[in-house]
């Protein structure tokens, strides 16, 4: 890394279409760096994002790849390398949630949020990693949640695929200790975004409660400090992941939770 800190450094932000996907290549863009933006279906809703990427002050690839798929996600690294010849950061903040008791649990949703949350980031990582240990040089920052370290109910797919992606990210971790990789996992408790705005009207319906009584009952109850966590908390994080002072943090689980889990 060098004292420009993330200028020029080429960055992949899966799921980067809306939400905090979008937040975080835009973070990337105004720090000067090469943003690949990535969304499943919508093309315009990927150059949407890298338009905004280059007002900030970046630049931006946008490509359209459902990285739930191998030869999908081939494709967006190989797009990537043919505009920039490198691939400096790998962050991963595709996801999908889904909640529903395990007794309606269909497998074809289980398997979907399962591919979502957990095969993408194999399907990343088996893809950069090789291009990073050539070049002795690369950095993952997996976006995981609260569900990567405790259970709620009826998210048993969500929560199964969010612990496997930090025993995942460990081992991956062991695998490139030998040279200048580090992949870590960003566990936040609720993120005010698209995705935690669904779940509160779906837990609404099914508790036959109002929105407001999730928020404070069911998400920020168990949380101290009693606040969503601020977008800006975790790109702060994930520029620090990516500076040399991070060199030596790798394999671990950056926890952001308010005080969840210190009870």
């Amino acid at each position: 890394m060098n004292d420009d800190g993330l200028k020029g450094r080429v960055f992949i932000v899966t799921g980067s279409g809306r939400g905090l996907g979008r937040a975080l290549a835009c973070a990337a863009g105004r720090e000067k760096a090469r943003v690949v933006v990535n969304t499943r279906r919508d093309q315009q809703a990927a150059e949407a994002v890298a338009a905004e990427v280059t007002r900030c002050g970046g630049e931006a690839l946008a490509v359209r790849a459902d990285v739930t798929d191998f030869e999908e996600a081939r494709t967006l690294v190989d797009r990537a390398l043919a505009k920039w010849n490198r691939i400096d950061v790998l962050v991963n903040t595709v996801g999908r949630f889904h909640w529903n008791p395990l007794a309606t649990m269909e497998p074809n949703e289980w398997r979907r949020i399962v591919a979502t949350n957990l095969d993408s980031v194999f399907h990343m990582c088996r893809l950069v990693v090789p291009h990073m240990r050539e070049r002795r040089f690369g950095r993952i920052v997996n976006i995981g949640s609260i569900h990567s370290l405790v259970a709620s109910p009826y998210k048993s797919a969500y929560v199964a695929a969010k612990h496997g992606l930090v025993g995942f990210s460990k081992t991956i971790a062991l695998e490139t200790a030998n040279t200048d990789i580090t992949i870590n996992t960003i566990c936040p408790s609720y993120v005010k975004t698209p995705l935690v705005d669904q779940q509160i009207a779906a837990q609404a319906r099914s508790h036959g409660i109002s929105e407001a009584e999730v928020i404070n009952r069911i998400m920020l109850e168990p949380m101290p400090k009693r606040v969503f966590i601020g977008i800006d908390e975790i790109t702060g994080i994930i520029a620090f992941l990516a500076s040399p002072a991070a060199r030596n943090i790798t394999g671990q689980m950056i926890v952001v939770d308010g005080g969840w889990t210190i009870r």
